[in-house]
């Protein structure tokens, strides 16, 4: 992404925030894995991330839609505030482990809790080079689940 477009991001995100009233300082703004990442820290951050962080993805999307009004260039945006999503992903990959292990020694699958999809690939993902445990979405949305179930 070229040095002007990383600016215009900024700059419309910025603007973005002024509009909603809300005070946000942009942390950081990089970019790597083909993604923006952008990281804002401010004193509010329970309104703007939302119960389980669903109003930040919806302000990650929302954001998107208006910045390839703009940038003609394909990018993904990775939205985060106050490392909501960082400290969730450590937590996830924990949980996984951990649970991996109870099934690992236990020999019985254990179903975690429903979770949105990126959540899931975050635990498919950590436990994709386990030797003793698979893992398997199970449900129907919005109630879909990890089942994590001993290797056979």
């Amino acid at each position: 992404m070229s040095p002007q477009n990383l600016e215009l991001i900024k700059k419309t995100v910025e603007d973005f925030f002024q509009k909603t009233t809300f005070l946000v300082e942009i942390g950081l703004l990089s970019e790597k894995d083909g993604a923006i990442h952008i990281n804002l820290k401010t004193e509010e951050p329970q309104i703007l991330i939302g119960e389980g962080g669903q109003t930040l993805i919806e302000i990650q999307h929302l954001l998107k839609a208006i910045l390839r009004k703009k940038i003609e260039e394909q990018f993904f945006i990775d939205l985060d505030i106050n490392d909501y999503k960082k400290k969730k992903t450590e937590y996830l990959k924990e949980m996984a482990r951990t649970t991996a292990d109870e099934v690992s020694l236990t020999k019985k699958e254990k179903q975690l809790a429903s979770m949105p999809a990126y959540e899931r690939r975050i635990i498919h993902l950590e436990l994709a080079d386990r030797s003793d445990v698979i893992t398997e979405s199970i449900g129907e949305e919005p109630e879909r689940s990890v089942l994590i179930k001993p290797r056979p």
